[in-house]
């Protein structure tokens, strides 16, 4: 050991540790910093719910400068570092002393901790606890110790740090460690177990609501921040207008953030391999730019993502054309691209079996207001579809679109395997947008005149975008709503490839969401690194 110990006096290492007493008790954070290259002179105490937390007076500084690696029996006899945490509630209250590691410090586990003088641990062979992730700057979090307090009850404990005996020079030469040391209220824990999984989701994206929106006729055309509306899982909420920060960086792409799903899942909509700003033109937002939905569009049936019969028989009932069969042409496509670029490249775990729905309900001419429309959804049969009158298309100026996120009908809700929430029809969990979600985001009302350029669905060019809509059956001619490169919400033939490009949605899954960091920006995606 003094071979070893003369060989690291030759340089310098550092290792502070930030006292950060965090008392989360209602969500709100409290953070109180110290100088670790200073001597503490007297009492600092935080209050905050159930809980003071003091810290005691030291006369060293937790700072660990020109250290080198020990034996645990002198890493013992350091002087601690003391804090003292007093329940001031009327009733029992429960505690997590946890420690983080700085992101970009040395790796943690050269680091060895010692609290209330028990056996030393090396910090990674701690639980790292995903209940409460590391704060914005830190790569992990390590529960030291826990505990609960009666009325009026104290703790005091010790924390003592060193460098691990068996670290080696190159392990630690030239770096410092980074910690912080927090207190966290178990009263935390309970509020967050009565969240719902979406609201779960919203809090670790650090957003907050807006509250429910009636009005979707105006373009977005500014950051609007989030809303929220209720799906099929519970309640969803969605980004609106200009929004800068739903980029998400995944399998090696990047996405935009369409909203939370009601089950925590995080719809996203595929934007290419470099994060485009809003409003972008680029070939490479889209997986194929010239693709037909499917390749007739004689027959009501082709509206479908799946339909029946095979071929080009004709459909004779609505229950024939909507049997979910066959793959439609784009459905494919979007297949042979998930399973290259997802499932065989091992993301797949990733992904959430979450609903799309393409729905193919027939609510008839009293609610529609086409005077044609037979309801039927079969053959030939003229027939506007369900999202034909949420966005008000017969309607004198198309005023009063009433978007959803529920799917009318089960049998058009796709899902891998779940028959619970859907149909259980598809092969891999990609889909494509509703014209709902992209009136939600703010594209405005349909028709003539009324376009928007500025928010992040618009994508600039030549090329439109397919959504999973269907708009009618009219005049042995199958349409689908499409975001256009203009910024106009329109529809285009069912077998029309020229110019009509494909961005998948897929839904990340409420566990990988919680792994994620970043801010959602272009520079700082969401992404699991």
């Amino acid at each position: 050991m003094n071979q070893e110990k003369k060989k690291f006096d030759s340089f310098k290492i550092k290792i502070f540790a930030v006292i950060a007493l965090t008392i989360i008790i209602t969500g709100t954070v409290t953070y109180g910093f110290f100088n670790p290259n200073k001597t503490q002179t007297g009492k600092n105490t935080l209050t905050s719910g159930c809980f003071n937390v003091t810290l005691e007076e030291n006369t060293q500084s937790i700072s660990l400068t020109n250290a080198y690696p020990v034996e645990d029996e002198k890493g013992l006899k350091n002087d601690p570092y003391t804090l003292t945490i007093t329940n001031t509630c009327d009733t029992v209250a429960a505690y997590h002393l946890i420690m983080d590691s700085k992101t970009g410090s040395f790796d943690s586990s050269h680091i060895k901790v010692a609290v209330d003088e028990r056996a030393p641990k090396v910090l990674t062979s701690f639980k790292v606890n995903s209940g409460y992730p590391a704060s914005t700057g830190y790569g992990a979090s390590h529960i030291l110790k826990s505990g609960s307090l009666q009325k009026d009850e104290s703790a005091t404990m010790s924390i003592k740090l060193w460098i691990d005996s068996e670290t080696t020079y190159e392990n630690v030469s030239g770096k410092n460690w980074e910690g912080q040391v927090r207190v966290v209220s178990v009263v935390k824990e309970i509020e967050d177990a009565n969240k719902t999984a979406s609201e779960k989701t919203l809090d670790k994206l650090g957003l907050a609501s807006n509250g429910v929106r009636t009005d979707f006729d105006d373009p977005a055309t500014t950051d609007e921040g989030v809303f929220e509306m209720e799906d099929d899982y519970g309640m969803s909420y969605y980004y609106r207008g200009a929004v800068e920060n739903n980029y998400v960086k995944f399998a090696g792409f990047y996405w935009r953030i369409i909203r939370v799903n009601g089950d925590g899942s995080l719809r996203i909509i595929y934007d290419g391999s470099q994060a485009y700003a809003n409003g972008t033109n680029g070939a490479g937002r889209y997986i194929n730019t010239s693709i037909a939905y499917n390749t007739n569009a004689n027959d009501a049936k082709y509206v479908g993502w799946m339909y029946g019969p095979a071929g080009t028989d004709s459909s004779t009932s609505k229950g024939e054309a909507q049997t979910n069969l066959v793959d439609s042409n784009i459905k494919g496509v979007v297949d042979a691209w998930y399973k290259t670029n997802i499932e065989d490249a091992g993301y797949g775990n990733a992904v959430s079996d979450t609903l799309f729905c393409n729905d193919r309900s027939t609510p008839g001419k009293e609610v529609t207001g086409w005077s044609d429309d037979t309801g039927l959804g079969y053959g030939e049969n003229t027939t506007a579809y369900g999202a034909y009158a949420r966005m008000r298309v017969s309607s004198s100026d198309y005023t009063g679109a009433t978007p959803t996120f529920k799917c009318p009908e089960k049998n058009d809700a796709f899902t891998v395997n779940d028959t619970s929430k859907g149909n259980g029809a598809l092969t891999y969990p990609v889909g494509l947008i509703t014209v709902d979600e992209i009136v939600a985001a703010g594209s405005g009302k349909y028709g003539q005149g009324t376009l928007n350029n500025k928010y992040y669905l618009y994508r600039a060019g030549r090329t439109s975008n397919w959504s999973l809509s269907p708009y009618l059956m009219n005049t042995y001619h199958a349409t689908a709503f499409v975001m256009s490169p203009t910024g106009l919400l329109g529809n285009a033939g069912i077998n029309s490839s020229y110019e009509n490009a494909i961005a998948p949605v897929i839904n990340l899954s409420a566990e990988y969401v919680r792994i994620l960091k970043g801010m959602g920006t272009t520079t700082d995606p969401f992404q699991n690194a």
